[in-house]
């Protein structure tokens, strides 16, 4: 009797999907998707699934990693990967294949339907990422060591801060603060931004000088075993007056209150509009710019977004991020982020790291 393994069983899951698509075969190309299925981590790779057999393609690079990694049938070719995919369409003699609309560029798709005459493709968008929303037991607790690697890495960063020090080299202290600590590599370039800075939520981070008296915002993330992690804090560099104080208290109450409104069966629109609600009492809603949250696993965006349009209903398992943030441009910004899993009954926030406006 075969073993299963959570590659098979995640294959297994995809299947019964499918099975109202009318579809052969399945064709991964979005290596987050590939090494979600199979288990292999390199950096080229496809795979073939259908009922009876799962082939991975990969190029002589990873002839022995590819085995080593997954349970699939490992198929190596010289060329390009959908060229290889394509004569195993022939000799399984497919009729209807489905591919990852989503996750295939024009060209491939060009090919896949102009050089294979007889067969049926059909486009299949967002399948995987639905399955990948909710975490098995093994991926939240990879998912639970990246955010407390990732806080480790900002509490070590923070013992070496001093005013004057450039944003840059901040973002630097944190990166090798994680890698020290064993991170695969950053989830995303850390963001370091200063004083007015701070009110461009995605600010990549400059030489310029970090100085007294303003604020400032630092939003990290660790790859663990392949998995992120996400956290936003905003910090006081000396004083800030009574303004940027009243804007950081109504941030960490929106957020408060988000994650409060964290459970099974509530919509992402419903937590997304908790957290505008608070900001709203407080005057600052319109300087809320961005949604109020995401997914994250093996990707640091997927599925759910924590928007206003966003039907989504959270279950069990999922893993998101919750972080309202206020945005005065010319003045600066706010964003409190936490990692938080949706539990049987509400929500449990991974994120270890305090929230208390902090004086640096």
């Amino acid at each position: 009797m075969a073993i299963q393994t959570e590659q098979t069983v995640r294959r297994e899951r995809l299947l019964a999907a499918l099975q109202s698509m009318r579809v052969n075969g399945f064709l991964v190309t979005a290596l987050p998707n590939v090494k979600y299925l199979s288990g292999f981590t390199g950096s080229n790779g496809a795979l073939l699934i259908t009922r009876d057999r799962t082939l991975l393609f990969t190029d002589p690079r990873y002839q022995t990693q590819a085995p080593a990694e997954s349970d699939c049938e490992v198929k190596v070719a010289k060329g390009p990967l959908a060229k290889e995919a394509q004569k195993w369409f022939k000799r399984l003699k497919l009729k209807s294949v489905g591919f990852e609309q989503n996750r295939i560029s024009y060209e491939e798709y060009s090919e896949l339907r102009d050089e294979i005459k007889g067969i049926r493709f059909k486009a299949i968008a967002g399948i995987v990422e639905a399955l990948r929303m909710t975490k098995s037991p093994a991926e939240i607790a990879t998912i639970r060591a990246s955010v407390q690697l990732n806080s480790a890495a900002l509490q070590q960063a923070l013992r070496h801060f001093k005013a004057s020090m450039t944003e840059v080299d901040m973002a630097a202290e944190i990166e090798y603060r994680m890698r020290r600590l064993g991170a695969d590599r950053p989830a995303f370039e850390t963001i370091v931004a200063s004083g007015e800075r701070s009110a461009l939520p995605h600010a990549h981070p400059t030489d310029r000088p970090i100085r007294s008296d303003q604020l400032l915002l630092v939003d990290m993330g660790a790859a663990v075993a392949g998995y992120a992690s996400d956290m936003t804090r905003t910090y006081a560099v000396g004083k800030l007056d009574a303004k940027m104080r009243r804007m950081y208290r109504a941030v960490l109450e929106s957020q408060l209150a988000a994650i409060d409104a964290v459970k099974p069966g509530v919509s992402c629109a419903t937590v997304d509009r908790t957290a505008r609600e608070v900001l709203r009492r407080y005057g600052l809603d319109k300087l809320f710019i961005h949604s109020t949250g995401h997914g994250l696993g093996l990707e640091i965006h997927e599925r759910p977004r924590v928007g206003r349009k966003e039907g989504t209903k959270l279950e069990a398992g999922m893993t998101i991020t919750i972080e309202p943030g206020v945005y005065a441009e010319g003045l600066g910004g706010i964003r409190i982020e936490d990692t938080v899993v949706v539990s049987a009954r509400g929500s449990e926030v991974l994120t270890p790291t305090g929230k208390e406006l902090v004086v640096l």
